[in-house]
């Protein structure tokens, strides 16, 4: 059991090293950048899916095999109906201009979020995306689209119970492992590290489950100036973090230097 403890461990640090398999991010502050040149939220929207096809290609670039993007969530129904319905045109424009080039590009889409009460339009798109692309390896792009956490827990949740119910499962065998199997990002490694830009620090309802032992990255700049530098720095940072998983590093102990700072699961880091 030691040794394999030990080659966790090793296996753990040379991933570090590497950089993070599954970065996901909050692209936050499409209005406050628009807001601050005089420009409508929609041109800020705009730019926001511009600075996505940054992430993406700079993602796939550096190696990253997945990258997870919060794009809708189940609370922006509450904004207004126009920027809503700006939202949507804008999602319907980036699938239909984009797939072919994330396709060609090895690129596999998934969408997470709720599907049903979306206009069939906007599903039919969705189901296009992944049905095209389903069997592309080189990265994995994830759309969490409508989607909030609380709700995906719930569900899992509901699911677990009507099949206790059923008779299907004993209530008694339900743990971690199973309710992970009902979420929607089944079968998805965890995220290593997330990523929030505009300088708020909270996760707003994204992957409360999934990111547990995740590093956090807060960025301040806008969403709409995010680049491949950005994204770079935020994996360097992740680089130099020391992942525990809830352990213990063997030399952590004697070497204080090691302990100093050793909590700190957040950076916030300023723009240039």
């Amino acid at each position: 059991m030691r040794n394999e403890a030990s080659e966790a461990v090793v296996s753990s640090v040379r991933a570090q090293a590497q950089g993070p398999r599954h970065v996901a991010v909050i692209m936050d502050g499409n209005g406050r950048w628009a807001a601050a040149r005089g420009l409508p939220r929609l041109e800020g929207h705009r730019r926001g899916v511009e600075a996505l096809r940054r992430a993406v290609r700079a993602a796939g670039e550096l190696g990253i095999g997945w990258l997870t993007v919060y794009s809708f969530s189940s609370e922006n129904w509450r904004r207004p109906v126009q920027e809503v319905s700006d939202l949507m045109g804008l999602l319907k424009r980036f699938i239909r201009n984009d797939l072919a080039d994330l396709h060609a590009n090895g690129v596999r889409v998934r969408v997470i979020g709720q599907r049903e009460g979306l206009s069939p339009d906007i599903r039919a798109l969705l189901d296009e995306a992944e049905a095209l692309t389903r069997d592309n390896l080189r990265m994995t792009l994830v759309v969490a689209f409508n989607y909030g956490a609380r709700q995906e827990i719930a569900q899992a949740a509901r699911a677990l119970a009507r099949k206790a119910a059923a008779g299907l499962i004993d209530p008694d065998s339900i743990d971690e492992t199973s309710l992970d199997a009902h979420l929607d990002t089944a079968g998805m490694p965890e995220p290593d590290l997330i990523i929030r830009t505009s300088g708020e620090q909270r996760l707003s309802n994204f992957l409360l489950w999934q990111a547990a032992y995740s590093e956090f990255v807060f960025l301040d700049l806008h969403w709409p100036d995010f680049d491949r530098a950005a994204l770079e720095q935020a994996m360097d940072v992740y680089r130099g973090r020391e992942r525990r998983f809830g352990g213990v590093r063997a030399n952590m102990a004697s070497n204080p230097s090691a302990t100093a700072g050793a909590g700190a699961e957040q950076t916030v880091m300023t723009g240039s």
